[in-house]
């Protein structure tokens, strides 16, 4: 099982190999595992107070040794993307949207991350599907109610 420290050795190692930019990070950003979840495999978010600082959650499920370490750098170098744009962090908004115009794509590819995330669509396309149905149970299908007008 991995833990924190491990994936402040990943945050530590993308930040000073694709955005050495971003200066005294371990006063910026801070990264964790979260719960486990199906579709969101990170986010990033900026905590309130004096000390703003942005933390970056991996989905729980990364934990296991069977997620390839290529998908938790993917995963982190998307958040830091969204950080380099000002997106719950303390640099300018670049952009509207997070995701406007393929914003954090370009960006990776811009960093030298496309094979990186070349990887991680694939990998997400074929292997994730098996390793969210083997981890969570099915869900009931909610019907959706039909109202009936009576005049």
């Amino acid at each position: 099982m991995r833990t924190d420290t491990i994936l402040n050795n990943y945050l530590d190692r993308m930040i000073t190999d694709y955005f050495a930019n971003i200066k005294d990070h371990r006063d910026l950003v801070y990264i964790a595992f979260g719960r486990r979840a199906r579709t969101r495999l990170g986010s990033i978010k900026q905590t309130g107070g004096l000390e703003k600082r942005s933390i970056i959650t991996i989905n729980g499920l990364f934990r296991d040794e069977a997620i390839p370490k290529e998908i938790i750098n993917a995963t982190i170098a998307h958040e830091l993307c969204h950080f380099v744009h000002g997106f719950s962090s303390p640099l300018p908004q670049l952009v509207s949207y997070p995701h406007q115009g393929g914003i954090v794509d370009k960006e990776m590819k811009s960093r030298g991350l496309g094979n990186l995330l070349d990887f991680q669509k694939k990998w997400l396309k074929t292997e994730w599907p098996g390793i969210v149905k083997a981890n969570f149970k099915p869900t009931a299908r909610r019907r959706r109610a039909r109202f009936i007008r009576w005049f």
